[in-house]
C-alpha cells in the first residue's frame, strides 16, 4: 500500500463514520412534533397551564 492507499482508506472510513452517526445520534434541537419521545416538554400542543 502507498501513501495515496492509506489517506483514501482514511477519508473513506471518516466518510462512514460521521454518516452512521449521523443516523444513530438523536439532535437535541427541540420537539420534532412527535411529544412521545420530547418527555412531556412540546410546547406546541400542551394545554395552557391555567394554575395560578
Amino acid at each position: 500500500m502507498s501513501i495515496g492507499d492509506v489517506i483514501l482508506v482514511l477519508i473513506v472510513v471518516a466518510v462512514v463514520f460521521f454518516a452512521v452517526r449521523s443516523v444513530f445520534v438523536k439532535k437535541s434541537g427541540g420537539c420534532g412534533g412527535d411529544c412521545a419521545h420530547c418527555g412531556g416538554s412540546c410546547h406546541h400542543t400542551a394545554p395552557p397551564d391555567k394554575k395560578k
